[in-house]
């Protein structure tokens, strides 16, 4: 199905995961409304969610006067297309809504629009959700199952069955809604909220997501947290009055570093930053305008009109 995947979705411990709560619904959900800061697990932290509550108040009303950026439709689906490419070697990414297989890479089945996995808790929290809003649905008897294998890579209690019961669920456009929603949920905006918040424009933002999908929202250095504090250790934020091409290369820099030594020997090609995000930078794209023409894994893609 892709060729890579993100680690575990919070790389700090699962208390961690138990404790997030993001907003969702696009760019108006709360900037309080993400993972907390854990000093203690890995020394990164969210910057939206550390300060006093006037700090956070006071960002949160700058971040809203910002231009939509990657939340416009358009730039949303550029940038739906360019994750695609590296998640699924496609452009086509609402053709992924039912795909589903064990990738070999440790996080168990991968599947859906956005590649969520079985041992990652991202699968976990979308069935859950799905589930909440439509009982009967055929992935509701797998639930316990998904319980048990979250943070592993067993199929234990999913198969036979559990790929099947998830090409049937894709065909109902709630669930494929659902996906779309906790992608956002998860990714997308929080994402996008740090990223303006860091004065990045809309390659930076992106950048940030794609990060975000890749590596997980994790507070450890391997996690999109410790990616960041790596970066702002090499140059300052644009909000910071940095240069945002001199930080963003030292961001990618970051990244790159942990999908060479980090990640599994399937998932170390970097062909989304080398070939794809550095190439948009060193044009001086910062605003993800087309067209666009980019490599994954030595396949060309191209975007000229939406």
């Amino acid at each position: 199905m892709k060729p890579v995947t993100r680690l575990l979705l919070i790389g700090a411990p699962l208390v961690v995961v138990a404790a997030v709560v993001f907003g969702g619904g696009g760019d108006s959900g709360a900037l309080a409304d993400h993972p907390p800061s854990y000093p203690g697990h890995g020394g990164a932290s969210d910057p939206l969610a550390s300060g006093g509550a006037d700090d956070r108040a006071e960002l949160e009303q700058r971040v809203r006067k910002m231009p939509p950026g990657l939340a416009a439709p358009g730039k949303k689906e550029i940038a739906a297309r360019l994750v695609a490419s590296a998640e699924s070697s496609t452009l086509d990414w609402r053709s992924q809504y039912g795909a589903i297989e064990d990738i070999g890479d440790g996080n168990g089945y991968t599947a859906g629009v956005i590649g969520f996995c079985s041992g990652t808790d991202d699968m976990l929290q979308l069935v859950e959700s799905y589930t909440g809003k439509h009982p009967g649905n055929p992935l509701a008897g797998y639930l316990p199952a998904l319980r048990e294998v979250n943070g592993t890579d067993s199929h234990q209690g999913l198969d036979p069955g559990f790929r099947d019961a998830w090409a049937r669920a894709a065909e109902d456009p709630a669930f494929r809604a659902e996906q779309d929603s906790t992608r956002d949920r998860l990714y997308f905006d929080p994402a996008v909220k740090l990223a303006k918040a860091d004065g990045l424009g809309t390659l930076g933002q992106f950048v940030y997501y794609d990060a975000m999908v890749l590596h997980g929202p994790g507070l450890d250095p391997d996690g999109f947290y410790g990616i960041r504090d790596a970066a702002t250790k090499k140059a300052r934020t644009a909000a910071e009055g940095g240069d945002e091409e001199a930080y963003l290369n030292a961001f990618l820099d970051a990244g790159r570093a942990v999908m060479k030594t980090k990640l599994n020997n399937a998932q170390r090609d970097s062909s989304r930053v080398d070939t794809a995000q550095r190439v948009f930078l060193r044009d001086g794209n910062l605003a993800l305008d087309l067209p666009l023409t980019w490599q994954m894994y030595g396949e060309t893609f191209r975007i000229t009109a939406l």
